[in-house]
């Protein structure tokens, strides 16, 4: 691999993070938008920052799993990078078009697991890795769904006798906690992803083997913030109006019982996916208030977006590989 060719791949992996913010705004802020807590160029600049401050707050367990607990380090090269970081990137703008807030955490663990397939088939997988981060695309959510759901359920019980426009009052400040919360837990398990996949290019490459460097972590940090900075709005009304009508209260439940469930998976280092988790949070709020204030056909959609996330990136990831071991 010429030094040319790394630097392009280190690009392409921060387009790709840019991207993830860009197309995970959504997660951050649908609902402090939708409650009317913050305006929208507030609520990304908001949401940025605290993408950003999760640097100084969590260890790179997340970004470890990526870089070698997916596939095989061995195996991996250039090509294998390339072809993992276009399959998710065509993804992203895929979902991003049709305003269906997709993984894009998935999309880069498909491209991965499709570029080393199409190299040498499933040997260079690794099972356990894999595994784990199958059973959270179910685990996320049900486990958003449950703490959203219960939290507001908690809520209506604890303030059944205050006035709503004064329960309205005190959440609506609640609610920059919850978000700030939130975007946290965002910024921990999603720019881990991409600094473990640069790691991963500087093992297979010969430039590093024990850490990824200062500079990889600060630049992976600073492109997701930048990307939920100018944010993904084709995404943002799907999550905080058309799912279902949300409120302060209840934007501070679905964003406190998200935040909780990536604080765990970051913590324990599993990659899951921030959309599906906070989407699972939303219709948990929902559920929790009647299960007809949440719009079934619209969920049932996105739930076709993440069945079809890992292999469709996948097979995008596979083709991109053969492209690259052509021209590149």
């Amino acid at each position: 691999m010429s030094f040319e060719v790394f630097v392009f791949l280190i690009i392409l992996a921060l387009a790709f993070d840019f991207m993830n913010g860009f197309h995970d705004a959504a997660n951050s802020i649908a609902t402090v938008v939708s409650t009317g807590v913050l305006r929208p160029h507030h609520a990304v600049a908001f949401a940025a920052f605290f993408n950003f401050a999760a640097l100084f707050i969590f260890q790179l367990k997340v970004a470890a799993t990526v870089g070698k607990g997916i596939v095989d380090p061995s195996i991996v090269d250039h090509y294998v990078i390339f072809g993992a970081l276009t399959g998710a990137l065509a993804w992203n703008i895929i979902t991003w078009y049709y305003a269906l807030p997709s993984s894009s955490s998935h999309a880069l663990i498909g491209g991965l697991i499709g570029a080393v397939v199409a190299k040498v088939g499933t040997v260079g997988l690794i099972n356990s890795g894999i595994g784990k981060t199958l059973v959270f695309i179910v685990v996320s959510p049900a486990l958003g769904f449950l703490l959203g759901g219960v939290l507001m359920l908690a809520v209506s019980w604890l303030y059944r006798r205050s006035a709503p426009s004064r329960v309205d009052r005190w959440f609506r400040r609640l609610q920059l906690f919850s978000a700030g919360y939130y975007s946290l837990g965002h910024g921990a398990n999603d720019a881990q992803k991409t600094i473990g996949v640069i790691w991963l290019l500087m093992i297979s490459g010969g430039y590093l083997a024990k850490r990824p460097p200062d500079w990889v972590i600060l630049s992976c940090y600073v492109a997701i913030a930048l990307g939920t900075l100018l944010g993904g709005w084709r995404i943002v009304k799907t999550m905080g109006q058309r799912l279902t009508k949300i409120k302060p209260v209840g934007g501070f439940c679905a964003e406190t019982g998200g935040a909780i469930t990536l604080t765990f998976a970051s913590l324990a280092g599993i990659p899951v996916s921030t959309t599906h988790t906070i989407t699972g949070a939303i219709v948990g709020v929902g559920s929790a208030h009647k299960l007809s204030a949440v719009r079934w056909g619209l969920a049932g959609n996105i739930v076709w977006a993440w069945i079809l996330t890992i292999p469709c990136s996948a097979f995008m990831a596979a083709v991109a590989w053969y492209l690259g071991e052509l021209y590149l």
